[in-house]
């Protein structure tokens, strides 16, 4: 018997250490500290050898950089998203460009030099822009020569810390060597060792691990146990690079100013007959100068005599260059060429100095979004050559709309003196329905949308002098732009009872033609004017432009008068 009870006793020890090890395995298992490493190359998403995932402040963008030859670079387009738009890149020239208050620098592509307008330039010891794989790369070192950011390269694997703003952060110092982990839990992969004195940011406390970053730019987890007091410090921002002041000549009384569609030569001789009834215009804007080849010719219309006399009555002369009347011109051709921009300004600018113009009025329309940098590009430029001839800069701009984003009046807002907002063509000549062509609300939405952009010192909102007569015929709309002399005829003409449309902030009115054609006409008169102008005033804008002299009836003169005198 007692043979057999001790195997038995055995068996019995034997399944209980057997038991007890599975236990403390399983116990190891559930609670000791995974010693895995992650894999780095797959957490910061390295792709290739030259490759450098970016860490912005304290989140990995998509928007990679890159290693060459020991420099740090980022593609053009990243470096305007996230550190500078102004720099401009002149593909057809083969140029990366920078402009300033006073100059515009030029490096030409994979070139090591870059040169100033103004006689400046310097090498750099490195290659500024280089095209990778049809990519266009910039030195983030010559980034930084115009703007505020630091970075941080490190290597094993590629990766860089990026900043570009500076706001508090919460910090603490690690209490005893531990691990930075992908996820919090000790079962988490390993990101990186950290040792006791180590400074980590601490992005997000939770109960018992804090998500945090190591001075390399590791984000993870750490637990809150291994951390010491967290405590807030604001860091200190990048100051390398001072911004130039852009100056400029602002007016210190509101603007009244006339565009006059002179048409040709001859029309400058109708100036005593718009402005006789003008009260309170101070500034006129004739339709002087529009580029007229791609390679930056210039036609013009000036006339000495025209601006004697618009000075005589007190009338600042700004005149207008557009790029829709000097003949069959590509926009795109003539604004993506440095020669052919330069060739019109120096146009411009040299005959206004010559002729004693006081301002210029740029109207470039219908550009294309694909030219929007030229675009702004261009007036850039002009500013400067306006700036040093002490020439008013001002520009038509459509009401801002998503669009049409490209035309950036924010940029316009530093360059330009004047950012004028046509606030008219709500509904044009090619519209598919019938419409005013300056309700009120389409009118404060402009304004208010361009405040978010332009200083109030530099907004002038544009009027229109004119209406559309509307016809609609079996389904067909077709639209007639009137004067306002001709658009009262036309109702009197047809007894049209007019009626006040409150959401427009017009007088309608329609009739049905005897062949079944329907007439609809949204007044433009003093009484709409007046509308507008509440709104201008409200939003204390620098004063009111009109499309186009001659063609208003004179009591909007009264109203207008009262704004400006007010």
């Amino acid at each position: 018997m007692k043979k057999k009870v001790i195997p038995a006793i055995i068996i019995i020890v034997f399944i209980f250490i057997f038991a007890g090890i599975f236990v403390l395995q399983q116990y190891l298992k559930k609670y000791s500290k995974s010693t895995q490493k992650a894999d780095l190359d797959a957490y910061f998403g390295v792709r290739s050898e030259t490759d450098v995932p970016i860490i912005l402040g304290d989140e990995m963008i998509d928007e990679h950089a890159a290693l060459f030859d020991g420099c740090y670079y980022m593609d053009f387009d990243s470096v305007r998203k996230y550190l500078n738009d102004r720099f401009y890149y002149g593909e057809a020239d083969g140029t990366l460009l920078y402009t300033t208050a006073t100059e515009v620098i030029t490096s030409e592509i994979g070139s090591d030099t870059w040169s100033g307008s103004e006689g400046t330039g310097a090498a750099e010891g490195y290659k500024i822009t280089r095209i990778e794989d049809d990519i266009l790369y910039v030195a983030l070192d010559y980034v930084r020569k115009y703007t505020n950011f630091t970075y941080e390269g490190f290597t094993e694997p590629n990766h860089m810390q990026l900043y570009t703003s500076w706001e508090d952060e919460n910090v603490a110092t690690i209490n005893k060597d531990t691990q930075i982990r992908l996820r919090g839990g000790v079962k988490s992969e390993v990101l990186r060792e950290v040792e006791k004195g180590e400074s980590v940011e601490v992005l997000e406390q939770l109960e018992n691990w804090s998500k945090v970053k190591s001075r390399d730019a590791y984000i993870g987890y750490v637990e809150n146990k291994r951390l010491g007091e967290v405590t807030t410090i604001s860091p200190i921002p990048a100051e390398h690079y001072t911004e130039p002041e852009y100056t400029n000549l602002v007016r210190d009384h509101k603007i009244c100013l006339g565009f006059h569609n002179i048409g040709g030569p001859a029309g400058n001789d109708t100036i005593g007959d718009v402005i006789s009834a003008a009260k309170s215009l101070n500034v006129i804007s004739p339709t002087w100068y529009a580029v007229s080849s791609n390679e930056g010719d210039v036609r013009n219309f000036i006339s000495s005599s025209y601006i004697k006399t618009a000075h005589a009555k007190g009338l600042e002369v700004w005149a207008l260059l557009d790029n829709f009347t000097g003949g069959d011109v590509s926009t795109s051709e003539f604004l993506s060429h440095a020669a052919s921009r330069a060739a019109i300004i120096n146009s411009v600018v040299s005959s206004a100095v010559e002729y004693g113009i006081d301002g210029i009025n740029l109207d470039f329309e219908m550009v294309a979004a694909d030219d929007g940098q030229s675009y702004v590009q261009f007036v850039r430029e002009m500013s400067i050559a306006c700036r040093k001839a002490g020439l008013v800069f001002s520009i038509d701009n459509y009401v801002p709309m998503h669009f049409n984003d490209f035309y950036d009046l924010e940029e316009q807002g530093v360059f330009a003196d004047y950012v004028i907002i046509m606030g008219y063509d709500e509904h044009y000549g090619g519209s598919s329905e019938a419409g005013s062509v300056a309700s009120l609300g389409y009118v404060e939405n402009g304004i208010i949308n361009t405040l978010k952009e332009v200083d109030e010192s530099k907004v002038i909102n544009a009027v229109p002098f004119y209406t559309r007569i509307w016809k609609t015929s079996n389904g067909e709309v077709t639209s007639e732009a009137v004067s306002m002399k001709n658009a009262k005829e036309f109702i009197a003409n047809h007894s049209i009872d007019m009626q006040w449309d409150a959401a427009a902030g017009q007088n309608y009115g329609e009739f049905t033609s005897s062949n079944g054609t329907l007439n609809q006409i949204w007044m433009e008169d003093a009484t709409s004017l007046s509308q507008k102008i509440d709104s201008m005033k409200a939003n204390g804008i620098a004063g009111i432009a009109a499309w186009s002299l001659g063609m208003e009836t004179s009591d909007v003169w009264d109203v207008i008068a009262a704004y400006i005198g007010g």
